[in-house]
């Protein structure tokens, strides 16, 4: 392969163009304006919830930093995060001076484990000390289990803002990712299955998104001079980025099924290796295809070895608790996510691939699976 095979490429074309173009010329290229309201009412019809329902806002992060703020988050609770996921998921808690506490994940659905979150919040009761909020994430676009989740959290009066950033077009346990929870939050970062280049939403009750809204345009009250009675921010979407998501937000359902087409023919291609488990995900948006590797086989050596054939191939995330500076945070468990990170290696899952790079990916998959297990006998 002459070109690199990478993991997700975003995908634009004329749409985008057209949809910018008209955009720029309104001249609303202030972050207010038609297309941010428009691109808002349509994640909400695709969500099934109502337009002041969501949100839009300048990257899943800063959606991820105002849901803590609205559920009452403050500097030096602790907030229970979800070992396994993309450090924003942390940083967002740090960012607002709260401790993140990482919980493991379960084999069924690779998620934040329910009962090791109730095995937590059961022991910070009987000290009076339990956390300000709860973040399970949906990683690679499967749904963690809300259902338990939730229910556990509700019998401790802890709230949970759901990190969706991965999962948009999922639908779990009859609801629309982003939508369990408290609060919710999607990602439109240029990996993902969506792109306004880069950009966010928070999804949520209206009352509460309605202060969140305030906040995030620098929290100016009400008067003909620049008034602030709360600390604000600079996170609103911007009406030209907005637009562009308007135009992928059309396409979403054409990128799910190209995706799943892509994942059908790695699992179809490589009966040798196991895949990330769907547990109770009714309709996965197929973000990336995670494969599971034999037990014994080095992911990390397979991931060098795809590289140098041209094949961006990353590991599955590293998990928190792992991680340098976060090396002095209280974990509870996180063997499952030290599995899953051992033998998971995320593949090429972008709409441009043709069968003839699909085949590459997966002829060179198996070859350094091969070659890594002799290694290693």
């Amino acid at each position: 392969m002459n070109d690199k095979i990478l993991l997700r490429k975003p995908y634009v074309g004329r749409r985008e163009q057209r949809f910018v173009s008209d955009a720029l010329a309104s001249g609303w290229v202030a972050p207010a304006g038609p297309d941010l309201t428009g691109f808002e009412a349509d994640l909400a019809s695709e969500l099934g919830v109502s337009p002041d329902n969501v949100l839009c806002l300048s990257s899943g992060t800063a959606a991820l930093q105002l849901g803590l703020i609205e559920l009452g988050v403050t500097a030096g609770d602790d907030v229970i995060v979800q070992t396994a996921t993309f450090a924003a998921t942390a940083f967002a808690v740090a960012h607002i001076g709260a401790n993140p506490v990482f919980c493991d994940v379960d084999e069924i659905t690779g998620n934040l484990c329910p009962e090791r979150l109730e095995f937590c919040l059961r022991q910070r009761a009987l000290s009076n000390n339990l956390p300000a909020a709860v973040v399970p994430v949906d990683l690679f676009g499967y749904a963690a289990d809300y259902d338990s989740i939730d229910a556990v959290c509700k019998q401790f009066g802890v709230p949970v803002l759901q990190d969706a950033a991965e999962a948009l077009g999922t639908f779990s346990q009859g609801k629309a990712a982003a939508t369990h929870g408290n609060l919710g939050v999607l990602s439109f970062n240029g990996n993902k299955i969506i792109t306004t280049s880069g950009g966010g939403a928070l999804v949520g009750p209206a009352e509460t998104l309605a202060h969140a809204r305030h906040l995030s345009t620098q929290a100016r009250d009400n008067a003909t001079w620049y008034e602030h009675t709360e600390i604000g921010f600079n996170y609103r979407m911007s009406n030209i980025l907005a637009a562009v998501g308007r135009a992928q937000l059309e396409r979403l359902g054409d990128f799910i099924e190209t995706r799943r087409r892509a994942h059908d023919y790695y699992v179809d291609a490589l009966p040798h290796v196991d895949w990330f488990p769907e547990g109770v995900t009714d309709q996965w948006n197929h973000w990336l295809s995670v494969a599971l590797l034999p037990e014994g086989t080095d992911a990390i050596t397979v991931c060098q070895e795809l590289q140098s054939k041209g094949i961006e191939a990353r590991p599955y995330w590293k998990p928190m608790h792992m991680q340098p500076v976060f090396a002095k945070n209280e974990t509870i468990g996180g063997e499952t996510a030290e599995m899953f990170f051992r033998r998971g290696i995320c593949l090429p899952s972008g709409v441009a691939l043709n069968l003839n790079e699909l085949n590459y990916v997966a002829t060179s998959l198996s070859a350094a699976v091969r070659e890594s297990r002799l290694m290693s006998a």
